[in-house]
């Protein structure tokens, strides 16, 4: 017969982040911060010139990309707080 379980072996710990820097980086920042980090990233790759040029095209790509994934992940942000505000309703 399998030993009783106890209510602290069940409680899982809190999972270890992968990117910790990340997750703090969007806890503490607001899309129009985000907004403006990325267009004087963009601003400053506009102005390469010469063989630098192709590959600044590139990142700016990448730099298109990351920022959509960031306002993203800030929208996410956004809705599970107003989750967390909303009363749970129960359930009839």
């Amino acid at each position: 017969m399998p030993p009783p379980s106890s209510p602290a072996a069940e409680l899982s710990p809190e999972p270890q982040s992968t990117y910790p820097t990340l997750e703090a980086f969007v806890e503490r920042t607001s899309s129009d911060e985000l907004a403006v980090l990325f267009s004087r990233l963009k601003d400053s790759l506009h102005s390469l010139k010469g063989p630098r040029a192709e590959q600044a095209r590139k990142a700016k790509v990448a730099l298109e990309r990351t920022e959509e994934l960031l306002h993203r992940l800030l929208e996410l942000r956004e809705n599970l707080a107003e989750l967390r505000q909303k009363p749970a309703k129960k359930p009839r």
